[in-house]
């Protein structure tokens, strides 16, 4: 009949010391020769910790009465700067070492573009705040937005990244919309292009492809998918990238709960009104409303 070893056993302490090591082992030789993260190479991996606290930071700066940070409470307005700034470029460092590690990129410079861009962001966000508000009877305040909205909280993030996004670089932006989409239950890829006043009402299941095109004005309920119809692959099989995948979605759209929307030559136009449950792989020519229809 089998026994169990007891911890005293001279046999037992072998055994485990034996096969962790050999776990140990194996685990970090396939991250050294997956991530090329050998002793002699010269390659950092961002920061997700410090990227969390990047976002922190700027939200405090833009909104400092309702993203206050208690490790910044005595700390100036220039000092918050001051620590976002050098905390930037290294992850920008990071990002590119991580992409290539004899790149050579001005990080200062980068980090100095993003910070230059905070107001005109601010300025958005306040814009996002009035649609929120103005859109949503339930909203008892602009306060109220800020404070507890998770389509805010969302939309604040992907103002910031997709700025990264567009000074090309790698990493950060898609860091930065995973944590909300890890908050929120929101998924807007850094690289969609969304335009003033836009609504996210409840929010949960929203999906927002990378080459989406969102005019202004646009209110959009949970679970809805702005996707890609179908992917092209290469002579290999691969899928191709860097092609327009997913849809444009005109001004003035409502597109309500668990809607589905896909393809790169989709164009939903101005003020059309899409139903709940609606899926859409074609255009809709503007001021239509099209409902699901389950036959």
């Amino acid at each position: 009949m089998w026994q169990p070893l007891r911890k005293g056993d001279t046999v037992f302490m072998k055994s485990y010391q034996e096969t962790l090591a050999s776990v140990g082992k194996q685990l970090a030789d396939r991250a050294a020769k997956e991530y090329k993260m050998h002793h002699n190479a010269a390659v950092s991996v961002p920061s997700r910790k410090e990227v969390i606290s990047i976002i922190k930071d700027l939200q405090s700066l833009m909104f400092p009465s309702y993203y206050q940070r208690e490790e910044n409470r005595i700390k100036s307005r220039e000092e918050i700067l001051y620590a976002v700034f050098h905390a930037l470029k290294r992850q920008i460092g990071a990002s590119f070492s991580l992409e290539d590690k004899n790149s050579v990129v001005d990080t200062e410079a980068m980090a100095l573009a993003l910070l230059e861009k905070l107001p005109s962001i601010q300025d958005t966000l306040h814009k996002d705040i009035d649609a929120l508000y103005e859109g949503d009877p339930a909203a008892k305040s602009r306060e109220e937005v800020v404070l507890s909205y998770p389509g805010f909280y969302a939309i604040s993030i992907f103002r910031i990244a997709h700025e990264l996004y567009l000074l090309g670089i790698p990493y950060l932006p898609r860091m930065m919309t995973e944590f909300a989409h890890e908050k929120t239950g929101i998924d807007i890829h850094a690289g969609a292009t969304i335009g003033d006043y836009f609504f996210i009402d409840h929010g949960t299941g929203i999906v927002i492809g990378e080459t989406t095109v969102i005019g202004e004005h646009v209110k959009l309920y949970q679970g809805v998918t702005l996707g890609a119809k179908s992917f092209e692959l290469d002579e290999n099989g691969n899928p191709v990238k860097g092609i327009k995948r997913h849809p444009n979605i005109g001004n003035g759209v409502i597109i309500y709960a668990n809607a589905t929307i896909l393809g790169g030559r989709t164009f939903i136009g101005d003020r059309c009104v899409i139903g709940a449950n609606v899926w859409l792989t074609h255009s809709v020519e503007a001021g239509k409303t099209i409902a699901y229809n389950e036959k």
